[in-house]
């Protein structure tokens, strides 16, 4: 009973590395292995902030789509101002960046 447990996380453990080599065979093959940027900043918005806010902006900002309803606004804004509340070492511009986006697509 022992051995064919011990069988079984012996093949679990071949092929899990053997995924991970090929994986980083691709990333090397494609030069992409010591190239960290691309999946660390990949879903961070890369500009600056305007000094006239536009509807494009504040939805970056929040992270939402044109069609989002009032409600999931609201979430998508607490939950952001929870995270970055000058009050727990978050950014009073960054906070009031947020507040001003919740504010122009709340109109």
């Amino acid at each position: 009973m022992s051995s064919v447990f011990i069988a079984g996380v012996a093949l679990l453990v071949v092929g899990g590395g053997t995924k991970m080599a090929i994986r980083a065979y691709r990333k090397i093959k494609a030069g992409q292995f010591f190239d960290n940027t691309a999946s660390a900043s990949r879903s961070f918005y890369k500009g600056t902030f305007s000094t006239n806010l536009t509807r494009r902006e504040a939805q970056l900002i929040l992270g939402v789509k044109e069609g989002t309803t009032s409600d999931q606004l609201k979430q998508r804004h607490r939950t952001l101002l929870l995270l970055n509340h000058p009050d727990h070492g978050g950014s009073t511009y960054v906070a009031t960046k947020i507040n001003e986006a919740k504010e122009l697509l709340l109109k």
